[in-house]
C-alpha cells in the first residue's frame, strides 16, 4: 500500500553524525558539518525524516540496545533545539554470526536488506517512490533500491567509495546539506 507522505530515509553514522565506529555514547556523538542544515532543509521541503541504521555493535556485545535507545533520545533532543523532528527511526541489531546468540539472525532488516525501510513505510504511511534515501555506503543504496525508494544518494563521509558504489547512486554529494540543496534546486 502506498502512503501519502514522502520521506527522507537517512543512515545515521556517516550521514548525520561522525562515524567513529560503534557510536553509542552521548559524549562520542558529533554532528557532521552540514547535517543540521541538510535535515532542516529536507524537512522544510516536506520530507518526513526517518533514520535507518545498522547497529551490529549490539550483536557484538559492545553496547546494549538500551545504550542505543539512550543515544537516540539524545539525537531527538538535539534536533528539537533546531526545530527538526524525526518522523521515525529503525535500527537493526542483528548479525548472522553474532557473538551474542539472542542477536544472531540472518534478518531482513540489516542493510542492504530493505526490512527497516519497508516497516517504517508501512507504519508511517510513506510513499516510497516519492521518497529519497541518503547514505554513505553501497549497502544503504542497495536497501533503498530493494525497498522501492525513488531516488538514492550517497554523501562522502570519509568512507572510500568505489566507482561501483558511485554508479549505484543517483548522485553523490559532499554532505547532507549539499544533497538537500540540490533537491531544492538551489545548486
Amino acid at each position: 500500500m502506498t502512503g501519502s507522505c514522502k520521506a527522507a530515509f537517512l543512515d545515521r553514522d556517516g550521514v548525520i553524525n561522525r562515524d567513529r565506529g560503534y557510536v553509542y555514547r552521548v559524549q562520542d556523538f558529533e554532528f557532521l558539518p552540514g547535517a543540521l542544515r541538510g535535515l532542516k532543509a529536507l524537512q522544510d521541503q516536506g520530507y518526513a525524516l526517518a533514520v535507518v541504521t545498522n547497529q551490529s555493535g549490539i550483536a557484538r556485545g559492545l553496547y546494549s540496545e538500551a545504550d542505543y535507545l539512550r543515544l537516540g533520545m539524545h539525537l531527538r533532543t538535539e534536533l528539537a533545539q533546531y526545530g527538526i523532528a524525526l518522523a521515525g527511526s529503525a535500527h537493526c541489531p542483528h548479525l548472522p554470526d553474532a557473538p551474542l546468540p539472542e542477536w544472531r539472525s540472518d534478518c531482513d532488516c540489516r542493510k542492504p536488506a530493505p526490512g527497516m525501510l519497508l516497516r517504517l513505510a508501512e507504519r508511517l504511511r510513506l510513499d516510497l517512490p516519492a521518497s529519497i534515501l541518503v547514505g554513505d555506503k553501497a549497502s544503504d543504496i542497495q536497501a533503498g533500491r530493494a525497498a522501492g525508494v525513488g531516488r538514492c544518494f550517497l554523501v562522502r563521509s570519509g568512507h572510500a567509495l568505489s566507482d561501483a558504489d558511485i554508479a549505484q547512486a543517483d548522485a553523490v554529494y559532499p554532505d547532507l546539506a549539499a544533497c538537500a540543496a540540490a533537491l531544492s534546486g538551489i545548486m
